[in-house]
């Protein structure tokens, strides 16, 4: 009977295959992606960082070396600098609103009746693109001189008021915070409804036994529900820096980067396809990866740290 048993074992177990098959036929299945990658992302970026650093004409036939000159124009050219400075103004004022307004939302929200109304209404912007949201945002913006019909939605509201109308694009003082309330409008919605579900997830006994010891709604939202969403807000906020850092399509449908509303993604694009520079375009695109590059690190790391954890 033992005999017979291991017969059938040694039937049932199929032969090891080596270490060589096991490699070839991971490559067969891999290589497709590899070559996807090398031809449309690894070629690209290293062609567009041999670029930043060359002289080239109008065609992008490259004239000669150029070493460090393109960036040090971007951070030396006072046109340059206040491209980077609207980016830091988009990350630092668009981080904050989207996911402190979504924060705040969902907590309001949180288990009252109309809970469901109100979140599929701050959402439906989400399913409109960037050039849709700019498009329908340029009419609320829309500027006639004084004393003319007022057709744009916020200069005809504060005519009610007898407040003159605002060319709200055109103002250097209040152009890039109109622009980033779009991105407000559009992504606020997302950030409510991820925390939402963060929120939903606390434990109700955690909140009863707040309440029994007598702990204020401000508390029990610092002490307990904040720190117990933080993964999540984690994410959103990460996720927001990345949107931001490349934000384009919301500057060039309204501003087209005039007025001083420009951000790298409207600089690499006016460069490489407006001015045919391709050496200063291509050293935009280097200095936007590059500051993208430690988010994505980090979100990487952060990831990898909580499967391990489980």
């Amino acid at each position: 009977m033992a005999t017979i048993a291991k017969e059938r074992v040694s039937v049932a177990i199929p032969p090891r295959r080596g270490r060589r098959g096991i490699s070839w036929s991971a490559w067969i299945w891999v290589a497709p992606a590899v070559l996807l990658i090398a031809v449309f992302f690894i070629w690209p970026m290293i062609q567009t960082i041999w670029f930043s650093f060359q002289n080239t004409d109008t065609l992008g036939n490259v004239t000669g070396f150029a070493g460090l000159k393109w960036y040090t124009r971007i951070f030396t050219d006072p046109s340059m600098l206040i491209v980077l400075r609207n980016n830091v103004l988009w990350l630092v004022v668009g981080t904050i609103l989207t996911v402190g307004l979504g924060l705040v939302i969902a907590v309001l929200v949180d288990r009252v009746k109309i809970e469901r109304v109100i979140k599929s209404t701050l959402f439906i912007p989400m399913a409109l693109s960037f050039v849709a949201a700019g498009v329908i945002w340029r009419f609320v913006y829309i500027y006639e001189p004084a004393g003319q019909t007022q057709i744009g939605l916020l200069n005809a509201f504060l005519g009610l008021f007898h407040i003159p109308p605002q060319a709200w694009f055109v103002n250097e003082a209040v152009n890039n915070f109109a622009l980033i309330a779009i991105y407000v409008w559009m992504w606020t919605g997302f950030s409510m409804v991820i925390l939402s579900a963060a929120l939903k997830g606390i434990p109700d006994e955690i909140i009863e036994a707040a309440n029994i010891d007598g702990a204020s709604r401000f508390t029990m939202f610092w002490r307990i529900m904040v720190p117990m969403i933080y993964p999540t807000l984690t994410v959103v906020t990460i996720t927001m820096i990345i949107n931001i850092l490349k934000i384009f399509d919301v500057v060039y449908v309204n501003t087209g980067g005039n007025y001083h509303t420009s951000v790298i993604a409207q600089a690499f694009y006016d460069q490489l396809f407006t001015f045919q520079n391709y050496g200063l375009g291509s050293a935009w695109a280097v200095v936007l990866t590059i500051v993208i590059l430690p988010v994505m690190i980090i979100n990487l790391r952060r990831i990898r740290a909580e499967r391990g954890s489980r």
